[in-house]
């Protein structure tokens, strides 16, 4: 039995876009900031009809708010997404360098090694 596959991974099957254009399977923060959004506009235009009573000005809010909550959830994860991503790239390097360096005299961690037990 194959396992489902997992969102986010290109080529498998028929990729959900928004508007036929906004590939949210596949670009990340893009479903998280299309949920919050929309939650954000019901919310928002729904407290504003209670407080209120006026239907069009609410309804103007729930597009207000979908486009705040929406563009903030986005900067917010795509800020700490390449931030991530920014982590990820320096540990590959330490590793890589760890690996290209090991046992040889350019070693960081053999010179700290060597340059304390001289000292004593």
């Amino acid at each position: 039995m194959a396992a489902a596959p997992e969102p986010g991974e290109p080529g498998k099957g028929k990729p959900f876009k928004l508007l036929g254009i906004l590939d949210v399977e596949n670009i990340p923060c893009a479903w998280d900031s299309i949920l919050y959004g929309s939650l954000g506009s019901v919310v928002a235009g729904l407290g504003h009809f209670l407080l209120t009573s006026r239907i069009r000005r609410s309804c103007e809010v729930g597009v207000g708010g979908f486009i705040m909550v929406t563009l903030g959830c986005w900067f917010h994860c795509r800020y700490n997404y390449a931030k991530l991503r920014i982590q990820e790239r320096l540990a590959r390097e330490g590793i890589k360098n760890k690996i290209f360096y090991e046992s040889t005299h350019l070693d960081p961690a053999r010179k700290q090694t060597n340059g304390g037990s001289s000292s004593n």
